[in-house]
Parts: structure tokens; sequence; C-alpha cells
């Protein structure tokens, strides 16, 4: 039986053996290997092909790398051609982490192509002036534009089309003429334009992004009244609590100068921490246009629904580069995700590296880039004075500094233990001063920056919780006891004096406990001021000289090191990995300062 069966598959023409899987692969390779070589074209070339298979197989993959380099085919790259690549890595890295849009526009692709459209336009006959004129303005106050679609400088306050109280109420403050950032900044706000301004500290920066928040609040009252319940028009965030306070007061200001002169009341919000909720409460309630807010208490707030940003069509982060930053990348992005349509969105500070921009730029919509100087350099209105003060010689040195000129002074210390030492040893010395730091309450803190603006007390002692966008007209003075990790918190200390046009003096105590990568910014930040360098820096030596790559950190802005080893980025770093391994976020240290 099993013979005849086994015959009969013998004579079936249709029959094919079973062939294992793996003959079959060795057939199907064997097959392709036939063909490469009958499309090669000569024996010689099949047979050198061959045993340079054959060699490489038997090499490793170093082995074959130096082989290459040897034979020339990969070109050795030099020294600094591997540097720029290492450092184009980084600012990739980094530009992942820094898109500037709310989780649900980045989740749903939404790009916006236009810019929001106002009713404001400049005056015909400035706009038939031609783009030579207004070149040639921007050239005279050293303005630097980049975009497309330019919208002209406005030299006056009256071409602006502002109310005539707005317009009283300046020529009240002495503001007869706008700042170079204010000439071009205001009407690229007021066109409905996004926006990265960057402009020196002093030169007007507030009223450049408020003056236009309330001229839209100004027009939707006039169109459809908010009611109960409604609102806000337009919105600013802030990095400190006196930064927000002080903004909020200038808003209200010219709010109060409408309604004197006839038109409707806009209301304006403070939320930050250390406001007692039920007087917002009752804002919120009542209706209003503004907010101006610190982003730990302003997000709580929007998780609450005590608010919601429907109706919010304008946006201003001021110090905008310290939002972006790693502290508050998270808070800025949840609040982002608030928003339910388009916004115009501005962007202000005077320490903005390039980088920074061009992060910012990819959640913008066809942006012009003011800039009004360098963005991190100091301003030249300031003498720059750094003194070699040893640590225990500080205290005794700073009675002698005060001396330097009439108060009001202003002396930042980095650490709130050393602001308490600093104040209590004046107040022993008879030096009528006050204090802020992140440890002490708002109303401490808030007697703290009135008493000092209405000249009761001579001197202020502060972290950098004051160092950014405080205005403190009359201070011709700054100390820094300390020097601080990072070259922008030196810029903006600095920047309290000096304003709007006057002279100031800053006094740096230095020591061997600065790391030198601070002291080499400083020395070439100085250099670049033309301001007086002491021996002790003149003597550090620039690494960046020797190897020819000039330039500075496209991240911090730091002219005396580059992105591959910025203090900065280190410290985000370090942030970073403390957020992933369970440690307590920076955000949530800095909530104390807000």
């Amino acid at each position: 039986m099993g013979d005849t069966a086994d015959h009969a598959f013998d004579d079936d023409e249709n029959y094919v053996p079973y062939v294992p899987v793996k003959q079959r692969r060795l057939e199907k390779m064997h097959k392709y290997a036939t063909q490469r070589r009958t499309a090669e074209p000569t024996p010689d070339e099949q047979d050198d092909e061959e045993t340079a298979v054959q060699a490489r197989n038997n090499m490793s993959l170093l082995d074959q790398i130096v082989e290459q380099k040897k034979l020339n085919l990969i070109p050795e790259k030099t020294e600094e051609e591997k540097r720029i690549e290492e450092e184009r890595q980084i600012e990739e890295a980094q530009a992942r982490h820094k898109a500037l849009v709310s989780v649900q526009e980045a989740a749903t692709g939404t790009h916006y192509t236009e810019p929001i459209k106002t009713s404001w336009s400049p005056p015909a006959y400035i706009v038939e002036k031609g783009d030579e004129r207004h070149d040639a303005i921007r050239q005279k106050f050293h303005i630097i534009t980049e975009g497309d679609d330019l919208v002209p400088p406005l030299t006056n306050f009256s071409d602006m089309r502002l109310p005539r109280p707005i317009l009283e109420y300046l020529d009240e403050k002495k503001i007869l003429k706008p700042t170079p950032i204010q000439i071009q900044g205001l009407p690229v706000a007021l066109s409905g334009r996004d926006m990265i301004g960057i402009a020196f500290t002093g030169s007007g920066k507030t009223l450049t992004f408020s003056l236009p928040l309330l001229m839209f609040a100004l027009e939707a009252e006039i169109r459809l009244p908010i009611e109960r319940g409604e609102g806000p028009i337009g919105m600013i965030l802030c990095p400190s609590r006196e930064l927000a306070n002080q903004t909020h007061e200038n808003l209200c200001n010219m709010a109060k100068a409408l309604v004197d002169g006839g038109y409707p009341e806009l209301r304006a919000v403070l939320c930050m921490g250390g406001i007692d909720m039920k007087l917002q409460d009752e804002a919120f309630q009542k209706g209003f246009h503004m907010v101006v807010a610190t982003p730990g208490r302003l997000m709580d707030l929007l998780t609450k629904k005590k608010f919601n940003l429907d109706n919010c069509k304008y946006l201003c982060m001021d110090e905008a580069d310290r939002m972006i930053d790693m502290g508050f990348e998270d808070d800025v992005r949840t609040i982002m995700s608030f928003f339910k349509s388009q916004r115009q969105t501005l962007l202000f500070s005077a320490t903005m590296p390039k980088k920074i921009q061009d992060f910012a730029l990819s959640a913008l919509v066809q942006p012009l880039v003011v800039n009004v100087g360098r963005a991190g350099a100091a301003s030249l209105d300031v003498i720059q004075e750094v003194e070699y003060v040893k640590q225990e010689a500080k205290m005794v040195y700073l009675l002698e500094c005060l001396q330097k000129t009439p108060p009001p002074v202003l002396i930042f210390a980095e650490n709130k233990n050393d602001v308490d030492d600093i104040h209590e040893y004046l107040l022993l010395k008879g030096v009528e001063g006050v204090a802020i730091h992140g440890g002490k309450t708002q109303d401490e803190r808030e007697y703290a920056i009135k008493s000092f603006k209405a000249y009761k007390k001579d001197v202020l002692i502060a972290t950098d919780v004051a160092s950014k966008g405080l205005d403190f007209a009359a201070i011709q003075h700054v100390i820094n006891y300390d020097m601080p990790k990072e070259i922008e918190d030196y810029v903006h200390r600095i920047g309290r004096t000096g304003r709007s046009g006057k002279t100031g003096v800053a006094t740096t105590f230095i020591n061997q406990h600065c790391s030198e990568q601070i002291r080499l910014d400083l020395k070439l930040l100085l250099r670049e001021a033309k301001q007086r360098i002491p021996p002790f820096l003149a003597a550090l030596e620039d690494p960046a000289e020797k190897s020819g790559l000039l330039g500075g950190c496209t991240f911090c802005g730091g002219l005396g090191h580059r992105i591959n080893n910025c203090p900065k980025l280190e410290q985000q770093r370090r942030l970073q990995m403390n957020a992933i391994m369970g440690g307590h976020h920076e955000s949530g240290g800095g909530g104390a300062d807000f």
C-alpha cells in the first residue's frame, strides 16, 4: 500500500517536493549575489570588490573608520568645526523644548498665518513719506527691525492717534517725546502685529506694551460694554510681584485719566500672591478689561475657573526671556492652553539672546523684532565701577560706597540672609533703609517699595526680585554687594539707574568667590560698554580669542563663554534632572518671589 502511494507521487508531474525554509533563504541569497555579479562591468573589478568586501567583513567598525580616514574618504574636522557642530546640536535640543504654543494648538496642529486685524493705522501722510524716510528715522535712533511688512516709525505721540486725555497724561508725567523703542514699538503693537521688543533697561518698554492694551480695551468697551463676569480683553504677565504691581498702577493711572476726560471706565485687575482673594472675586464678578499677573497665581485662578480667556486677544510677557526659561515654561504653556482663539503676542526684555528669540518666533504670527541696542548689553548711561573687595571686608566698605552719591541708593545681594544682615548693619549705623526679598510678607514688600519711592527711606536692600523691570526714577547709584551668577542678572541690576537718559553709577564688589566664567563675561561686557576694566579682570585670558570663536553664548548672551559651557544652561539641566528624579522644581521656589 505504501509502495503504491509512493509510486503515485512519483508519476504526478505537478508534485513539488518540500524545501526547508533555511535552504530556500540560501538559494534566494545565492540568486541575489549572482545578479549583482552579472551586473558588474569586468571580472577584475569584481575580484577587487569581493576582496574589499571580505577585508571589511574581517575588520571592526573602528578599524574601518581609521582606514577610511587614511584614504581621505572621511574629511577630518577641525576643532572649530567640531565645536560649532556641538553648539548647533545643543541649540536644536533647546529649541525643541521652547516652542511658545499651547498644548491644544500643538496637539491639533493649529497654525495661524495672518496677524490680528485692528482698526488702527498710521496717518496717511506718514505712510506716503516712503520706506527711505522711515529707514532714515530708524537709523537716526539706532532702531533695528526684522520681519515683513514693516510698520512706519512715529516720532510724536500725536501721530499715534491717541485720545486727548492720554496725551495730557503723558505731558503731565514729563513724557514729551517717545523713546526709540516707543517710536517703533508703539505703532507695531497698535497695528496688531506680534512683536519681540528688545531695549536697554529704563528705555520705556512698559509704556510700549501697556498703552496698546489700554487702547484695545477702550475700543472693545465702546463697541460692546463689559458686563458682570466678563473679561479680560488683554493680559500682561510679569515675573515678580513688584513688577506686576508697578505695571498695574500705571494702567490704572492711564485708565483714570481717560475717565476724567469723559471716556468709559476701564478696570484692571492685579493677580499675584499676597492679595486678598475676596477682593479679587469682587473684581471678577464686576467684569474687567485688563489683567496684570504673575504666572503662578494666574495659573491657579484659571484652573479654578475664576475667570476665562475666551475673549482675551492680547498677551504681553514682560521680561519674556525669564518666562520662557525652564522655571516658567510649564506655567506659560498651561496658561496658553486657556486661550480659545488667536491672540496678539508681545515679548519684551532687555536681555533676550538671539536663540531665545528664534524659539519664540516659532509661535508668533509674522512677528516683527524691534531691537534698540544689542540684546543683553548694558546701558551706556551707567558708569560701571568694579572693585575687588575681600569677603570679610564687604560690609565695612559698603558704608564708604554709600558716600559716592546722594540717596536714594539700591543695594543688591544674592541671598536673603545677606539682605537681612546688610539691612540690620545699616540701621545700626544710622542709615534709613528698607529691605525686600521672597521671604517677606506682601505687606512688608509693598511698604518697602512705597516708602523708598516716596523718598522716605534712603536705601533699599533687595535680592534680584527688585532687579527686573522696576522703575525707580531718581536712583543715582546701584551697589552689587556680590556679583550674580548670571551676567543677565547683572545687566538687569545696574539698569535700575541711568534711566530715561539720566546718568547713574553702578559699583560691583568682586573677589575670588566669583567663578572665572562670570568674571570673564563681566570683563567683555565692560569692554563693550567702553568702561574701565580693573587690572584683576584685565589679567584674565579669554579662551575664545585663542580659539578664534568669538561672539559669545547664543543661549544667555554672555560674551565670555560659548553655549557648550554656559552656566545658565547647566543650571537648567540640573533643574530638569531634579524634576525627573522627583526633586523640587525651581518654579516652585520662584513662586515665593511672585
